[in-house]
């Protein structure tokens, strides 16, 4: 199998696996197993809010201002260490994510600043 194939399996089992965690959790609460939580449609990954805010800005963006979008979309204080370590593992793994330079960050599929999309 080549790497591609791999990946789109690894997706497929992620898909899954979110889909009966739900599935779960639904069950739990239509029994009254567990107390009400906070809406889980709200919550997002760190790497998933990156993501958002890089899509939204349309080109990279320095972890900085990374971590300050985050705290006016999603009202958190995300750490710093924490995110880009994951997201150099993310680039390192060419996961949505690449480096264009120190401590910035932009979006595989997003056009380089000055490229023309």
């Amino acid at each position: 199998m080549n790497n591609d194939t791999h990946v789109g399996l690894l997706d497929i089992f992620e898909s899954l696996l979110r889909a009966q965690l739900n599935a779960i959790k639904q069950l739990k609460k239509s029994t009254g197993v567990v107390a009400e939580e906070k809406s889980t449609e709200k919550r997002m990954s760190q790497m998933d809010m990156v993501y958002d805010i890089l899509v939204r800005q349309g080109q990279a963006m320095h972890i900085n201002q990374i971590l300050l979008a985050a705290k006016q979309q999603f009202d958190i204080d995300l750490d710093r260490e924490s995110v880009v370590s994951a997201l150099v593992k993310r680039v390192k793994r060419n996961d949505r994510f690449i480096k264009t330079g120190p401590n910035t960050f932009g979006l595989i599929d997003q056009p380089a600043q000055g490229d023309r999309p």
